[in-house]
């Protein structure tokens, strides 16, 4: 999976407070303006993302990964010709 272990990813997260789920988007696939009330990590895991977080926007590859703050305002833009894959998991409480 474009060089990224996703058992890894996960133990590595929980370790760290966070949970951990697989998510595919079609190309073109836009998340506009979200909240979430804990913090939020993101990994590409194929295609290529862009992640805008309170309006600073961050182009991501396969392997690239980004925290977003609880309560930032974000967007999630498949801007890949393909699906895209992604890990996404918010801070266990």
């Amino acid at each position: 999976m474009a060089g990224t272990d996703i058992a890894s990813v996960e133990a590595a997260w929980r370790a760290r407070g966070f949970g951990c789920d697989l998510w595919t988007d079609p190309p073109g696939k836009v998340w506009k303006d979200y909240t979430h009330p804990v913090d939020e990590l993101l990994r590409v895991v194929t295609g290529e993302l862009e992640v805008e977080i309170d309006g600073l926007a961050r182009r991501l590859k396969p392997g690239d990964e980004v925290f977003i703050p609880a309560r930032a305002l974000h967007t999630v833009r498949n801007v890949s010709g393909t699906s895209a894959r992604w890990l996404y998991g918010y801070r266990e409480r």
